[in-house]
């Protein structure tokens, strides 16, 4: 053998021990998760630059360092703590959160669509999953896990898209928290179906009732006589009292999955305990970032356990049950809320929200497959599904207006003639005259129209927060319902006698939509709008805008002083 050959050789034999001793290396728990963090990080930002939620990034992360892929991490008993510990507080979270006023303050639109949207999904999709192929068992856990949409992903999107506090957003947040509510409820049925095969389903419903019952009993107890009491005494020390939450939220997990119940119950009922003391924003707000970075490891060891080979077996029904939740469900919810009475317009941006899966929809299969009664078959068509329709949804949310001016004129048989649920209590314009009308009550509206009413002036003001435009009717003024990126709204507005139209919301995107709008209705009075930012000033001055106000260095009753003056030189001439 040449010295040549040999040498080659000897570099080779050395890679290997380079490479086995990194792979060593990764068997460290404190190294691996550092790995782990750190292509996390790297994954997560390009997740980012694709406008893509983290849930797509991390469950790649687990693909691709997991064992189908380059094989770099091995799912430990590490990272499953983590990932339980991630459920558990998730589960805290919600219960903490749990608002059962917005679902009150919604009425029944929140309830028929939450419940409606729960049904059909539920029947259909099992429907579906039969068609496909699937046994009885396996279709529930699959249409049931269709039904879940990501109350996380949903409320960072309207959030980012400042439309939280809108119409479509406050239903959408009631209907998800509808399901919230579902979910917990299926959970504790599927305890009840993985318990004691020994025992008659009698004696386990019965035992269950009676488990459960204790287990309520004692966080009653605790709710009315301990905790109240705890949590002022331990609120002195912030530190303690966010340490004390998460042992209250993992203590009850544990003792609920002791009763024969999942954990995520147990954890839910610790965050209701909490919801009603006056701490319970500032625990949720400090969880929050707890509660993500553990759920990076449950989404990463969801992907490390997912077989690429089965995942590819499973493409066909993928897509299938993707097309139906992207279409099935904003359907059923646009159906519904038609039907009751809302826009089009409404009903869309609404029904959008629920077109994708949710982290739930993958914690149910993996506690399916717990329970064993599903494989990990099933587990991987539920994670593709989730990754098509979350990575789908939201570039449809993302650009819900533009895809509602496409979609607008095939979407009018999701609408009564009259859509009496938004236009009650809007016939004000046609029987008031109006000299000017104001898009947008916050803090710079309202002293635009408080100022303007105080000088004699009929002013309108139109918002899309339901409750903002309810509190300013209770203070006596002229105040309606309304969009400025509706593209049909000033249709609704007296345009022939109003002699200003001015909006003080900020984005260049939303006044030049305004614009249009109004001269597609040919609107001949004058447009005000409001800058934030230098550059959207020289994006205007080429617009046909007549007044550019700037709340950050004119005040709002000097703007309202020139719009006044500018009317009484109009009524002299």
């Amino acid at each position: 053998m040449s010295s040549q050959n040999s040498t080659q050789i000897e570099l080779i034999t050395l890679s290997f021990l380079r490479m086995d001793s990194t792979m060593e290396l990764l068997t460290n728990p404190f190294y691996e998760t550092a790995f782990v963090l750190l292509v996390s990080t790297i994954v997560g930002a390009m997740g980012l630059a694709l406008r893509q939620p983290l849930i797509v990034a991390f469950i790649a992360v687990g693909i691709l360092v997991g064992p189908s892929a380059f094989g770099w991490v091995i799912p430990s008993e590490e990272m499953e703590l983590f990932a339980e510990l991630g459920i558990a507080l998730l589960l805290f979270v919600v219960g903490l959160k749990l608002d059962l006023h917005l679902i009150q303050s919604m009425g029944s639109v929140a309830l028929a669509t939450g419940f409606g949207q729960v049904a059909f999904t539920s029947i259909v999709g099992f429907l579906i999953s039969l068609l496909l192929g699937f046994t009885p068992l396996t279709a529930v856990y699959i249409a049931v896990a269709l039904t879940f949409s990501s109350t996380i992903i949903i409320v960072k999107l309207l959030s980012d898209k400042r439309e939280i506090d809108s119409l479509h957003g406050r239903i959408a947040l009631g209907f998800l928290i509808v399901q919230d509510l579902v979910v917990v409820l299926v959970m504790i049925g599927l305890s009840a179906l993985g318990g004691d095969a020994a025992l008659s389903p009698g004696i386990t419903l019965l035992q269950l009732v009676l488990k459960g019952g204790l287990l309520l009993l004692g966080v009653g107890v605790m709710m009315a006589f301990v905790l109240p009491k705890l949590l002022h005494h331990l609120a002195q020390s912030q530190e303690l009292l966010l340490i004390f939450a998460i042992a209250w939220a993992v203590t009850l997990s544990a003792l609920s999955e002791i009763l024969g119940f999942s954990s995520e119950v147990g954890a839910f009922l610790s965050g209701i305990s909490l919801a009603s003391t006056r701490y319970r924003d500032a625990i949720g707000s400090r969880l929050v970032s707890i509660r993500d970075f553990l759920l990076l490891f449950f989404f990463v060891n969801l992907g490390a356990h997912l077989d690429l080979h089965l995942l590819g077996a499973q493409i066909v029904p993928a897509l299938v049950l993707s097309l139906f939740v992207l279409i099935g469900n904003p359907t059923i919810v646009m159906a519904i809320m038609g039907y009751m009475g809302y826009r089009k317009r409404t009903s869309l941006l609404s029904g959008l929200t629920v077109a994708q899966i949710s982290e739930f929809s993958l914690i149910l299969a993996a506690l399916g497959l717990s329970l064993g009664h599903i494989d990990e078959e099933t587990v991987g068509l539920i994670t593709l599904v989730g990754l098509i329709t979350i990575g789908v949804s939201t570039y449809m949310i993302l650009y819900s207006h533009l895809l509602y001016e496409w979609l607008s004129p095939t979407l009018s048989i999701f609408e009564r003639r009259i859509p009496h649920r938004e236009e009650a209590g809007d016939t004000g314009f046609s029987a008031t005259k109006a000299d000017v009308i104001v898009y947008g009550l916050g803090r710079y509206g309202g002293w635009l129209v408080n100022s303007l009413s105080r000088k004699g002036l009929v002013v309108h003001g139109v918002d899309f927060d339901p409750e903002n435009v309810r509190r300013w009717r209770r203070q006596g003024f002229l105040v309606h319902y309304g969009d400025a990126e509706d593209p049909e709204y000033p249709s609704h507005l007296p345009l022939n006698a109003v002699k200003w139209v001015v909006s003080s919301i900020p984005g260049i995107e939303i006044n030049l939509t305004l614009l249009h709008a109004l001269q597609h209705y040919d609107y001949k009075g004058k447009l005000a709008v409001t800058i934030h930012k230098d550059h959207e000033d020289e994006a205007l001055q080429t617009s046909e805008v007549d007044l550019i106000l700037r709340p950050f260095v004119d005040a709002a009753e000097q703007a309202a002083e020139e719009l006044f003056k500018d009317l009484k030189e109009g009524q002299g001439e």
